[in-house]
């Protein structure tokens, strides 16, 4: 028996944590199976959280963990399909992606209306027709 009962581990490291499956066993003989994950804290310390099941619970936790597993590969082909008909109705009612549309071009036409507005796209700016009185001019001397 190795450190703390240590019959197993494999260490698995990602960019910002890592994870460690230790298979243990305790002063009783129970086997377990020991799940730390460790990431970089504030400063120099680790977080570190971890989850013991044993083995006679270990059937049923990988059950719920295969179900998971399912229901997320289940779940992202439902969503990848929704985005690719999404994609196909857009297409078809804008025409493909790679097809540039002109609305107008700048010099056709002025840009300054009869209403005061003037239009230069996306943003509407809006002069006010009021004009300053003259001693409110003065009055920031």
């Amino acid at each position: 028996m190795g450190i703390r009962g240590e019959l197993y581990t494999t260490e698995v490291v990602l960019d910002n944590r890592s994870y460690f499956f230790n298979v243990k066993e305790n002063r009783n003989g129970d086997i377990f199976l020991q799940i730390v994950e460790s990431k970089k804290g504030d400063g120099a310390d680790f977080d570190r959280l971890q989850i013991s099941i044993f083995q006679e619970d270990m059937q049923k936790v990988l059950g719920g963990l295969d179900s998971a597993l399912r229901f997320i590969d289940k779940e992202q082909k439902a969503r990848k399909k929704a985005r690719a008909e999404k994609k196909a109705l857009k297409a078809e009612k804008y025409g493909p992606k790679s097809e540039k549309r002109i609305y107008r071009k700048k010099d056709e036409e002025d840009k300054r209306l009869p209403d005061g507005i003037k239009r230069t796209g996306k943003v509407i700016h809006i002069k006010s027709k009021t004009e300053p009185a003259a001693d409110s001019a003065s009055d920031s001397e």
